[in-house]
């Protein structure tokens, strides 16, 4: 076992000084874009101005004769754009593939001073991370980086879910972890061909009403992923690192995206996944807190003074639990505000009331 005040040194001679805590910054929406179309990649600077995380995707949406194309094509575009406050992550491919070594032997001595976060899919276990994280020190060490690349876990397997929390805790350089449904699904045996979201079988349905069973029972669908997410959400919570919700297949239904990204957010999340435009505007609406909870949160802070005891404001009782909640929400504003004007004007507008 290794010793935890070794925890945070170099794993590579000349490595960059581990981080000691992850840097909260903007991550509502991560944009995936294939580096290897042409046409996506031309709209990446464009899109750096209106997400928080633009993904070069290496991994399952690219088919296998054009890997190398991506992987040199995020090279491209990596040292051709400037990204300004969005930050520039990548999807390598999986460990068990034959070009996820590729990757990183291309991706840190070409782009590592852009790239600032590199997902992990399908991780089973702590061994994952340990293994890229050496890897990457090596690499950061050869090229002379100055800081740490991050790394993000997607959680796709039963087996990465039965070991969430080691995985969490794995390496200083885990910045977080996101829900991969569709692989997840497959991985369990769930009988849903669906990528996120809920599904209409899966439901619970209220008592009988009289003698014919079948007549006035109404019913209602159920969340295929609370629990892992709500898992996830703990682990990460534990471990001082952000959970995301993966992607929401159904493009065409931007009601039900919005309602899954919400339930995420209200649960813990941070962000979750674009896989096109439309959801970019959905993950920065739902992720960012409503300027009226964020009056309301502000409002029952100035009034609980030092946090103790307890205050009745519009009849509801505030103690200090409510104003540690209140506290979450009132951080995240002042966080994403200081990066959004026009977040940063409605919440000012909801305070004047």
């Amino acid at each position: 076992m290794r010793s935890p005040k070794d925890f945070f040194r170099p794993l590579a001679l000349g490595a960059p000084q581990p981080v000691r805590e992850i840097p909260f910054r903007p991550s509502r929406a991560l944009h995936f874009f294939d580096p290897g179309n042409p046409k996506m990649a031309a709209k990446v600077p464009d899109l750096a101005g209106q997400v928080d995380v633009l993904v070069g995707n290496l991994e399952d949406a690219v088919p296998a004769d054009r890997k190398e194309a991506a992987r040199a094509g995020l090279v491209q575009i990596g040292k051709s754009t400037e990204f300004g406050q969005a930050q520039l992550w990548t999807r390598m491919n999986s460990l068990d593939s034959p070009w996820a070594l590729d990757d990183l032997l291309t991706l840190v001595p070409e782009i590592g001073d852009k790239l600032d976060v590199v997902i992990v899919p399908k991780v089973e276990g702590a061994q994952d991370i340990h293994y890229v994280d050496r890897l990457l020190a090596q690499l950061e060490a050869k090229a002379g980086l100055q800081r740490p690349i991050l790394v993000h876990a997607i959680l796709e397997t039963a087996t990465g879910v039965a070991n969430v929390e080691e995985i969490a805790a794995a390496s200083p350089r885990m910045q977080g972890m996101s829900l991969g449904p569709a692989d997840l699904a497959a991985s369990r045996r769930m009988k849903t061909t669906r990528v996120g979201g809920g599904h209409p079988g899966y439901l619970v349905r209220t008592d009988p009403v009289g003698e014919d069973i079948t007549v006035g029972r109404q019913t209602f669908q159920q969340d295929l992923w609370h629990y892992t997410v709500a898992r996830m959400v703990d682990a990460c919570a534990a471990n001082g690192i952000l959970p995301y919700y993966g992607p929401f297949g159904d493009i065409r239904d931007t009601v039900g995206c919005e309602d899954q990204f919400r339930n995420a957010f209200l649960l813990g999340c941070v962000g979750a996944w674009s896989l096109h435009p439309a959801q970019i505007k959905i993950a920065k609406k739902v992720f960012s807190p409503a300027p009226e909870d964020v009056a309301w949160a502000r409002r029952v802070i100035r009034e609980m003074g030092d946090g103790t005891g307890t205050v009745m404001i519009d009849g509801k009782m505030q103690d200090d639990a409510t104003v540690k909640q209140c506290r979450v929400v009132a951080e995240l504003a002042d966080q994403l505000a200081a990066r959004d004007p026009e977040l940063a004007e409605a919440y000012a507008a909801a305070e004047k009331g």
